[in-house]
C-alpha cells in the first residue's frame, strides 16, 4: 500500500486550468482517469487526510504510485479526452458500464448497390442505417415480415443473391411477393434504392404519409372495380398498422428522445435507457456497474452519456435526452452532445406530463434490473469467495489467490505442440488476458519439458517488464540458466506466437495493460507430480519465489504440490475443487482449440504455400488461370507471367519452388479404389469434395491431448 504523500506533486506544480489526470500504479498501469475544470482544486482533494476520504477513493490513492495530467483548452475537450482514455486504458477504478448481452439492431445496408434489410449486432458500420436496439431478434424479424408486403426490399445474403442472378431464378420471397427480386432484374437499382428509403422513412416514424397514400390507392381501385388490387392494398394497410401496434405511442407529439434512468445503492448502480422515435418506444437497453469510485447520480448519468454516444454521430444522437439528474457542470456535456449530433441537443430533467410519466416507467425498470442483478449475483459472490478461501486453506497460502493462471499442453501424437494460458481473477474468467504458445524449443512429445518451456517464457517476460519499470533495486538483471534476461528474448518466440518480442512494442509510459506484466498468486498446471515439478523448477531458475504452484490431475482430480509425495484431496463437493476444475477445463479447451486450428491450417497447405512472398490473392489467381497445380508445374515461365500480378522474377521463383517440391502421391477414389491421374487436386482450397491422397495426414488416427 502506497502513501499518497510519496507521490504528491509539489505546491504550484499543478496548473489551475481545465484538464484530464491519470493515476498509475507501481506497474505504470493507468488505474483511474478523471477530468476537472480546475486540475489544482480537484487533485488537492485526493491528497488530504486519508481518514476523510471515501473508502473507494482511499483504496485508489493508496493503490496508485504516481499521478500525471494533461492541460486542455475547454471542459468539452476534457470530456472528450477523458472518454478516449477510459476506452484506451480500461482503468480499474473508473465506472464502466458493461452490457450483459449484445443488442440486435434492424439494419439497412444503404452503402450497397441493392440495400439489404437484416439483423445486425456489434459495432456499427459506416453507410448502414440502424433502428433499435431491440430486446429480441425475433421481434425484428416479425416486424420485417409484416413490412415486406408493402416494402419488398432485399433480405437475402450476398451468396443467395449472386446465385439467383446466375441462374435467373429468384428465391422463394421473390415468388410470393415479399421481395422485388432485383437479382433477376425485375426492378432497377435506383427503384430498389427508393424502396429502401421508403422502408427507412417508415421505420423512422414517418408512417402517416404511406398509410394515407395506400388508403387513397385502395379507394381508387375500388371505384374502378379492381377489387383484387383493392383487397391487396387493404391487407397492406392492415400489415402496416399491425407493425405500428407493436410499438405503442408513448409521447403524442412524435418526439425523438432517449430517456435514461438510474437505480443505485452504496455498491452498485443500474442504468436503463428507452429509445423513443416518432413518439414510440423503438428500443431498450440497460447496464449494471460496480461503484468503484465515490460518484454522484449526475456523474453516473455523465458516464452513461459517454457510453451511449461516444461512438455515435448524426441522427443516432436524438434531439432530446431526458435524465434523472444533470451532470455538473451541465454546459460542457450538452455542448459535447450537440457536437456529436451536429445540431442542438436538449439535456434536461422532465418535470410534468407524458415525459415525466414515461421517465417513472424507465426508473421502475432500472429498479427491477438492479434487484434482479443483486439476486443473481449474491450467490455467485458468496460461492466464489468460499472457493478462493478453500483453495488458500488447502494449499496453505497466506491469502486467497485473486489471480489464478492455468497452463495446459496440447498436441496430436507429438505434432503441432502448443500450450495455453488462461486467467481467472476473483474467480471469473479474464479472456482478454488469455495467451497461447507454440512449443519451439524441441521437437516431439514431452509434456514435462513443454511445461517447463512455457512457464520459463511466461515469467521471463514478467521479469523483463519489471526490469523496464525499474523495480529491480539491485541494478542487475536477473539470470535464467546463467544467461542474462534481455527484453523480448523469449525462448523460441515465433512470429505468430502470442509472447512476441517487446522490441517496437509498448513503452512504459503508455499505461496500457501489458501482456505479462502482472504476476499470479497461483499457477495451476494440468497434470500431476512431473508437470508440477517442471513448473516449480522453471520458477526457481528465474528466481521467482512469490508465486504458488499446484497441479490438478485428471484421473482422480488430485491436487499436487511441489515436493510432496502425496496429493491434497479436496472433497468432491468442495467449491475450491470446482473452481480448480473450471480453470483446468478452460485451459484445456483453449489449448485444444488452438492446436486444432494449427493442424487444420497445416492440412490445407499446398505446394504454392512454399513459394516465398506469394500471397493468397495471387495463389488464387494462379489456380484460376491454370486450373490445377499440376498444370502450373508444367507451365513455362512466360506462361506463368501471363497471370495478372505475376512478374518475371516471381514466375521464376514459382517455377523453381514447384520443381524442387516432391510430387504428391496419386489421388485415390475412395469409393472404387481407382487411382486418379488426370488432374492433381488443388490442395490450396481444402474443400471437402477433394479426393483423398494416399498417406494424407487426415487418415492418421491419434489421440488429442
Amino acid at each position: 500500500m502506497a502513501d499518497p504523500s510519496s507521490y504528491r506533486p509539489k505546491p504550484g506544480q499543478i496548473p489551475d486550468s481545465p484538464g484530464v489526470y491519470r493515476f498509475r500504479d507501481e506497474h505504470r498501469r493507468v488505474i483511474y482517469v478523471g477530468k476537472a475544470k480546475s486540475l489544482r482544486q480537484r487533485l488537492a482533494n485526493y491528497f488530504q487526510d486519508l481518514a476523510g476520504l471515501h473508502p473507494r477513493t482511499r483504496t485508489m490513492v493508496t493503490t496508485a504510485a504516481s499521478v500525471e495530467w494533461t492541460v486542455v483548452s475547454t471542459e468539452v475537450e476534457a470530456l472528450q479526452l477523458e472518454y478516449s482514455w477510459i476506452k484506451e486504458y480500461d482503468p480499474r477504478f473508473n465506472v464502466k458500464y458493461r452490457d450483459d448481452k449484445s443488442y440486435p439492431y434492424l439494419a439497412v445496408t444503404m452503402n450497397e448497390e441493392f440495400p439489404r434489410v437484416q439483423v445486425m449486432r456489434g459495432h456499427k458500420k459506416k453507410g448502414v442505417r440502424y433502428f433499435g436496439p431491440y430486446a429480441h431478434a425475433w421481434a425484428i424479424r416479425d416486424t420485417v415480415d409484416l413490412l415486406l408486403r408493402v416494402f419488398p426490399v432485399r433480405t437475402c445474403s450476398a451468396g443467395v443473391f449472386k446465385n439467383a442472378a446466375r441462374t435467373g431464378r429468384p428465391c422463394l420471397l421473390g415468388y410470393i411477393g415479399k421481395c422485388s427480386a432485383p437479382c433477376v432484374g425485375r426492378i432497377t437499382s435506383e427503384e430498389h434504392g427508393e424502396l429502401a428509403d421508403e422502408f427507412c422513412d417508415f421505420m423512422a416514424g414517418r408512417t402517416g404519409t404511406y398509410l394515407r397514400r395506400l388508403e387513397k390507392q385502395m379507394m381508387e381501385a375500388a371505384e374502378e372495380m379492381e377489387y383484387e388490387r383493392a383487397a391487396r392494398l387493404r391487407d397492406d394497410i392492415e400489415a402496416l398498422k399491425k407493425a405500428m401496434e407493436k410499438n405503442a405511442v408513448v409521447l403524442a407529439d412524435a418526439t425523438d428522445a432517449d430517456l435514461i434512468a438510474v437505480a443505485e445503492d452504496e455498491l452498485e448502480a443500474a442504468v436503463q435507457i428507452f429509445h423513443v422515435r416518432g413518439g414510440r418506444v423503438r428500443g431498450q437497453r440497460g447496464w449494471v456497474t460496480d461503484k468503484v469510485e465515490d460518484v454522484t447520480t449526475g456523474a453516473l448519468v455523465e458516464h452513461a452519456l459517454q457510453q451511449l454516444y461516444g461512438e455515435e454521430r448524426g441522427d443516432s444522437v436524438p434531439k432530446e435526452v431526458l435524465v434523472p439528474a444533470l451532470p455538473e457542470p451541465t454546459a460542457p456535456v450538452q455542448e459535447w452532445l450537440t457536437g456529436r449530433r451536429g445540431s442542438n441537443v436538449s439535456l434536461r430533467i422532465p418535470q410534468r406530463g407524458d415525459k415525466k410519466a414515461l421517465m417513472e416507467t424507465v426508473e421502475r425498470n432500472a429498479q427491477q434490473s438492479l434487484v434482479l442483478h443483486k439476486t443473481k449475483r449474491a450467490s455467485d459472490l458468496t460461492t466464489r469467495s468460499r472457493a478462493l478461501e478453500e483453495i488458500a486453506e488447502a494449499l496453505d497460502l497466506d491469502s486467497a489467490p485473486l489471480r489464478i493462471e492455468c497452463y495446459d499442453i496440447s498436441h496430436l501424437q507429438g505434432d503441432d505442440v502448443v500450450a495455453s494460458m488462461v486467467v481467472f481473477e476473483d474467480g471469473l474468467q479474464r479472456k482478454g488476458e488469455y495467451r497461447r504458445f507454440q512449443i519451439k524449443g524441441f521437437e516431439g512429445q514431452d509434456d514435462v519439458r513443454s511445461m517447463h518451456e512455457v512457464i520459463t517464457r511466461r515469467f521471463r517476460r514478467y521479469i523483463a517488464e519489471k526490469g523496464k519499470t525499474g523495480e529491480w533495486t539491485d541494478g542487475e538483471t536477473p539470470l535464467a540458466d546463467g544467461v542474462p534476461l534481455t527484453v523480448g528474448a523469449g525462448a523460441g518466440a515465433g512470429a505468430d506466437d502470442m509472447d512476441t518480442a517487446l522490441a517496437g512494442g509498448l513503452t512504459e509510459e503508455d499505461g496500457r495493460p501489458k501482456r505479462f506484466a502482472y504476476p499470479p498468486q497461483l499457477v495451476v498446471v494440468d497434470g500431476g507430480q512431473p508437470q508440477v515439478a517442471a513448473a516449480k523448477r522453471a520458477l526457481d531458475e528465474l528466481g521467482v519465489d512469490d508465486v504458488a504452484v499446484c497441479g490438478l490431475a485428471k484421473r482422480l482430480e488430485e491436487v499436487w504440490l511441489p515436493g510432496d509425495d502425496d496429493p491434497v484431496v479436496l472433497p468432491r463437493s468442495s467449491e475450491g475443487l470446482y473452481l480448480l476444475q473450471r480453470v483446468r477445463d478452460e485451459a484445456h479447451r483453449f489449448a485444444i482449440t488452438y492446436q486444432r486450428a494449427k493442424r487444420a491450417k497445416r492440412f490445407r497447405a499446398g505446394p504454392l504455400d512454399e513459394v516465398p512472398g506469394l500471397g493468397e490473392t495471387r495463389k488464387q489467381a494462379l489456380i484460376k488461370h491454370f486450373g490445377s497445380v499440376k498444370k502450373l508445374r508444367a507451365a513455362t515461365i512466360d506462361q506463368i507471367c501471363e497471370v495478372p500480378g505475376i512478374g518475371r522474377k516471381t514466375a521464376e521463383t514459382i517455377a523453381v519452388t514447384l520443381a524442387q517440391a516432391a510430387p504428391p502421391a496419386p489421388a485415390v477414389n475412395t469409393a472404387t479404389g481407382e487411382i486418379i491421374e488426370d488432374e492433381e487436386p488443388d490442395t490450396t482450397a481444402g474443400s471437402p469434395g477433394d479426393p483423398v491422397t494416399a498417406g494424407a495426414p487426415e487418415e492418421r488416427l491419434g489421440q488429442e491431448t
